[in-house]
């Protein structure tokens, strides 16, 4: 049987209690020559210590494997966790290449990057990785490709092998990979001989950091875009203190947060970008912002109008329940939709009219002042804006946003030569039901743009 034993950074204090039984039991210990020292007072006197140079890996798996086939009690030690980057994988990768009937068992221990992130409080408070800068056996190319993977995924990283004296540039490579995508000031520290009495902690940032100061017995720790520094400590936030919204304004809010950290160059007044943020937040499409048009103030004149009790006349009902409930409450707002009035449907019969421009043609009678809503027909939209370019309508304002084929394109081109009725379309044969109540929406909540920075 071969165990292979991590003994940690160093001190005695690190090993754990089933690696100090493993090398008690062992009948053979074999590993690098410098670790003998911190085990010395575990190993039975009558054990055979086998010690080797660094870059001696495979023949210590050799002898490793010689001596369990003897029956023998075998450990492979190595500092650290014998797991990460260390004795394990080449022992029981030369195991299954022989096809070999032994049993292979790794005792954990204490890696430097653990060590390293005790010892600053919390770097590895979220998501980490661990990247080693030796390209002995691993092609530059590769490694570079991970660097730029884990700059890219904003990930708390932690760096093995970062210098010797001949390799002496892969760090400086790396920071300046990593400064393309983190900002200078990202915590950086430089962990030196851990767990043993020469140990030494410095801590920089990205661009301070000074490649010089590392050496083959360094961690480097590099944080990620929250990691910040408090009392010579590092600390990577996991979230508790931003937890996910989970309550419907919550979810909201964050929404619009997204939306605007996020949102395309504009030359949109402030109320006709919030009615575009509005539609981005209902189709998830940020190339909305390019298809909203409106007349100059026309949300900031309906934002007035509905809180005082305005009414509203929609095209169909779809456009009617849209519109949010909470703010046609608070404000007394009627919505008014004639579409199966019985009027409206003896007007389509008599006069050969779609059911929307015959409820919109009796609505415009019995609510002249009203905002008129279209998000369906452009019948209905054609209806009212005649009634408006003839002088027989004067409404608080018109939102065009019918969709589809047929006299839509038509119905919004009459829209836009309104000049003393105020106007919101969706351009194009883009629109719908859910972006003429979105726009309605935007202009009830138009004050929630003073909490947003827009």
């Amino acid at each position: 049987m071969i165990k292979v034993v991590g003994l940690g950074p160093g001190h005695k204090d690190y090993i754990i209690p089933m690696a100090t039984e493993a090398v008690k039991q062992a009948s053979v210990v074999i590993g690098y020559h410098y670790y003998f020292q911190f085990i010395a007072h575990l190993v039975h006197p009558d054990a055979l210590c086998i010690g080797k140079e660094l870059s001696e890996e495979e023949r210590r798996a050799d002898i490793a494997i010689e001596h369990a086939l003897k029956g023998e009690s075998v450990v492979v030690i190595g500092s650290g966790d014998a797991s990460v980057y260390a004795m394990a994988s080449i022992v029981y990768q030369k195991v299954a290449a022989q096809k070999l009937n032994l049993v292979v068992e790794t005792v954990p221990g204490i890696s430097a990057f653990i060590t390293a992130g005790s010892k600053l409080g919390a770097i590895l408070g979220h998501d980490f990785c661990c990247i080693s800068l030796s390209d002995l056996m691993t092609p530059w190319t590769t490694i570079e490709n991970r660097i730029k993977a884990a700059a890219m995924g904003d990930f708390v990283t932690g760096l093995y092998n970062p210098k010797s004296k001949k390799r002496y540039w892969q760090l400086q490579a790396l920071k300046n990979i990593y400064l393309q995508y983190r900002d200078g000031k990202t915590p950086v520290a430089i962990c030196k001989q851990l767990g043993r009495p020469e140990e030494a902690i410095t801590i920089t940032t990205l661009a301070a950091l000074d490649v010089e100061e590392v050496d083959m017995f360094s961690v480097v720790m590099i944080g990620n875009s929250q990691t910040f520094t408090y009392q010579n400590n590092l600390i990577t936030p996991r979230g508790y203190l931003n937890r996910k919204p989970h309550t419907g304004q919550e979810i909201q809010e964050a929404s619009f947060k997204e939306i605007l950290d996020n949102i395309p160059k504009n030359n949109l007044a402030t109320d006709t970008l919030w009615a575009a943020i509005r539609c981005i937040h209902t189709s998830g499409d940020f190339d909305y912002i390019n298809y909203i048009e409106a007349s100059d103030n026309a949300f900031t004149q309906w934002h007035e109008y509905l809180k005082n009790g305005g009414t509203i006349v929609t095209d169909v009902t779809m456009v009617q329940s849209g519109i949010t409930r909470a703010y046609t409450q608070k404000y007394g707002t009627k919505v008014v939709c004639l579409l199966n009035d019985e009027e409206a449907l003896e007007i389509a019969k008599n006069e050969n009219l779609t059911r929307s421009q015959a409820g919109i043609k009796l609505a415009a009678k019995k609510y002249p002042k009203a905002l008129f809503v279209i998000g369906n027909a452009p019948t209905a939209l054609i209806e009212i804006v005649d009634q408006v370019y003839e002088g027989t309508l004067q409404p608080a304002g018109i939102i065009g946003a019918p969709v589809g084929f047929i006299n839509v394109i038509e119905s919004k081109e009459r829209l836009r030569m309104l000049k003393d009725t105020p106007y919101a379309l969706i351009k194009e044969r883009r629109g719908g039901s859910n972006f003429a109540a979105a726009l309605v929406n935007a202009a009830f909540t138009l004050n929630e743009v003073r909490q947003l920075t827009l």
